[in-house]
């Protein structure tokens, strides 16, 4: 029904516009019918087309997004690793100056307490001396009341 509507339309176009009067078996409706049918086949061909070019865009669009995914894998990866890396540098560093100050304060502590064992033995051997000097002072004044 739809071609014998479209042709009663063309018809009703033609008498109006040109005040022609055309019949169902004119020629004019001939070209108007295989134009058409090449309106349909041209329809059909450019929504294949139109498909054809959408699949291949998504397609495009599918690969950069796997292509941005991978970049930014990378990126990131990259990006770790150089802190990893960073992070390694800084420790190393950071247990190195501590070792260093552990190593400053032990050596001072160290020359403290020499000199501390120093003194001690200064005091040590003065005890000794005024020891050794308090005996033969004993002795002396044991022999003086033993001679008399």
């Amino acid at each position: 029904m739809g071609e014998k509507d479209d042709i009663d339309d063309a018809i009703r176009q033609i008498a109006s516009k040109n005040g022609v009067a055309v019949g169902r078996d004119d020629p004019i409706l001939v070209l108007l019918t295989i134009n058409q049918l090449l309106q349909e086949k041209a329809d059909a061909a450019q929504q294949s087309l139109l498909a054809q070019h959408k699949e291949e865009l998504e397609s495009i669009a599918q690969q950069w997004g796997r292509d941005a995914k991978e970049k930014a894998e990378r990126i990131l990866t990259a990006a770790l690793s150089s802190s990893k890396e960073a992070m390694a540098l800084a420790m190393n560093e950071s247990a190195t100056a501590a070792a260093g100050a552990v190593r400053a304060e032990i050596q001072t502590m160290s020359q403290k307490f020499a000199g501390a064992i120093e003194n001690a033995r200064h005091v040590a051997t003065m005890n000794l001396v005024a020891g050794g000097l308090t005996i033969a002072s004993a002795v002396i004044v044991l022999w003086s009341v033993l001679r008399h």
